[in-house]
């Protein structure tokens, strides 16, 4: 893998901002950083691609913690769709990962993890899977479709881990269903991250989840009870706990950006943006399908065809960006931190990730000064132009004997 300078640059990551900022990165990890022409001797090694940011944004790379497809492709179609899904987010900022699957029969969802598992393995970008359903509250199901709802049980979420192999990072759960509590003890100790999500769930049933252990709310204000006066649900308990990360969804469509302000006040450094993005996202409207239902993309609104429910987003993450800056008012210093370090914290991996610091893997974003994705980087590589199409950049797979996936870039 060769070397990477990037100087001239407006840095913002959860440190701050630091202008005339450059780094230096081998193999994938950022080996030094700092301000000037200190770049200038790192720039003389061979294999060194340089590039002149230009005084331009840059950004740790994007983390989707939550997201079901792209560039006019479903996760929930097999490898090759999951791919190209990958490659329109990656064009846009978002360097890892989650893949987000949504309630289907069991035998198709342990098939979606195991895709994912043998993607991982070969794939470091792609962080693990997201197991939205199936135990979800049907009266709160949103865009899932509610013949594959289950209430959980110990046995049956020990199979999805099983199926998974060790990279299931996040499942959403309705801590009100029977046996939920229970289930969330069997996710925790297999070191799924449970997020409290498409729940009927009061104050107290949320509170008692995030007690037990659960340390997400999954797009918060969206499919669950919202604040009122007299009944504070769940979103009251998640600001209340200091371990809980909130998902956001910043389209301007799912949550107003007061609401959404009101959120980063009252949780400051827990919010984590994200686009729960349907096939359409980065796409174009027409008529889609998100597990067994169908989807209608009219002006970039997404809902559940002949209905007024909304069905995922069609954002990205570089769109998320712009809008918590612009709609929502916020400072960018805390606007990048949320799609960076703070999902990489819920995942357990800021040790790594969300930062542009020496010893954190080199994934980085130069965005113009309207904050317009212009050059991404992945372990030190450059990506995907996002004016390009997502299919000159995405990886092609073949099986081989031994019933893994080899990879190349074309």
């Amino acid at each position: 893998m060769s070397g990477l300078v990037v100087h001239s640059a407006r840095k913002v990551d959860a440190d701050g901002l630091v202008d005339d900022f450059w780094f230096v990165a081998d193999d994938g990890v950022i080996i030094a950083t700092g301000t000037g022409i200190g770049w200038h001797a790192a720039a003389q090694g061979p294999g060194r691609d340089v590039v002149d940011a230009g005084g331009h944004w840059l950004t740790p790379g994007f983390i989707d913690l939550h997201c079901h497809g792209g560039g006019g492709h479903p996760f929930d179609d097999g490898p090759e769709e999951m791919l190209e899904a990958l490659a329109t987010h990656r064009a846009h900022g978002t360097t890892r990962s989650l893949v987000s699957h949504v309630a289907n029969p069991l035998a198709s969802l342990r098939e979606s993890l195991s895709i994912v598992a043998d993607l991982v393995a070969v794939d470091p970008l792609i962080l693990g899977s997201h197991l939205e359903g199936p135990f979800l509250a049907p009266s709160r199901r949103g865009a899932h479709d509610g013949a594959f709802l289950r209430d959980p049980g110990p046995e049956m979420v020990e199979e999805l881990i099983g199926a998974a192999r060790g990279t299931m990072r996040v499942a959403t759960i309705a801590p009100e269903l029977p046996n939920a509590l229970e289930s969330i003890g069997v996710l925790i100790e297999a070191g799924v991250v449970v997020s409290v999500g498409h729940t009927d769930a009061d104050y107290d049933q949320a509170a008692r989840a995030f007690e037990v252990g659960a340390r997400m709310l999954g797009h918060a204000f969206n499919a669950m009870n919202g604040i009122h006066h007299r009944a504070p649900g769940p979103i009251i308990a998640a600001f209340e706990n200091p371990d809980v990360t909130l998902e956001l969804i910043v389209d301007g469509l799912h949550v107003h950006p007061k609401v959404a302000k009101l959120a980063f006040t009252a949780a400051p450094g827990r919010v984590a943006l994200v686009t729960d993005a349907m096939a359409a996202a980065g796409a174009h409207d027409g008529d889609y399908r998100l597990g067994g239902l169908n989807v209608t993309v009219r002006d970039g609104l997404a809902v559940l065809s002949g209905t007024s429910t909304i069905a995922g987003s069609t954002l990205t993450q570089d769109v998320a960006l712009r809008n918590a800056v612009t709609l929502v008012g916020l400072d960018p210093v805390h606007a990048v931190a949320a799609l960076t370090h703070t999902p990489a914290h819920a995942l357990g991996e800021d040790h790594r990730l969300g930062r542009l610091h020496a010893g954190y893997a080199a994934d980085a974003v130069i965005l113009d000064h309207d904050w317009t994705v212009r050059r991404v980087f992945a372990d030190g590589v450059p990506s995907a132009d996002p004016h390009c199409t997502p299919a000159r950049f995405r990886m092609r797979y073949s099986f081989c004997q031994a019933g893994l996936f080899a990879y190349a870039y074309r």
